[in-house]
């Protein structure tokens, strides 16, 4: 790696390590302000919610500078309705440790298969390959150009949720 990209890739670093110094958030009275205009627009909407929804939304800077937005919403009922199996693809490329880390790494702003190469314990450069396709067939990943990679911008915050959830 170049003195240039290794400067850079410590300012990225230390860019991150100083937001990370930021207090939590303060919660006040209106701590489910989501929830609550979630209810309020069922009941707008008469019998469709009445079995209620699920929202997710979120606004994210990443180590990039870049800024994602985004927020969904489905009917219960639907989702209850729905062949779950049609997810499981999506799930196991969540499932391997390696890709997990290729995805966070890729969110920091590491974008291609040879800075990916790099990292200590991530594999073979076939093996790198591989977990990458399994990322880009389950639409994690999409590529930008010869070996380079990116979360689709609509997958960034689906993406954080997902681990969110999944923590103990």
């Amino acid at each position: 790696m170049e003195l240039e990209e290794r400067v850079a890739e410590l300012e990225r670093r230390m860019a991150a390590l100083e937001r990370a110094d930021r207090p939590a958030p303060e919660v006040t009275d209106d701590t489910f302000w989501a929830l609550e205009g979630l209810k309020a627009q069922l009941a707008e909407a008469g019998a469709p919610g009445e079995d209620g929804a699920v929202l997710f939304t979120g606004s994210v800077r990443l180590p990039t500078e870049e800024r994602y937005e985004w927020q969904f919403g489905a009917l219960t009922e639907r989702l209850l309705d729905e062949d779950w199996t049609e997810t499981a693809e999506s799930f196991a490329a969540l499932g391997h440790p390696v890709r997990l880390r290729l995805l966070r790494e890729i969110l920091g702003g590491r974008r291609t298969a040879a800075d990916l190469a790099e990292l200590a314990e991530i594999g073979t450069t076939g093996q790198i390959y591989h977990h990458l396709r399994q990322l880009t067939g389950a639409g994690w990943l999409h590529t930008i150009g010869r070996g380079r990679y990116e979360v689709p911008g609509t997958r960034v915050v689906p993406l954080l949720v997902v681990l969110t959830a999944a923590r103990p």
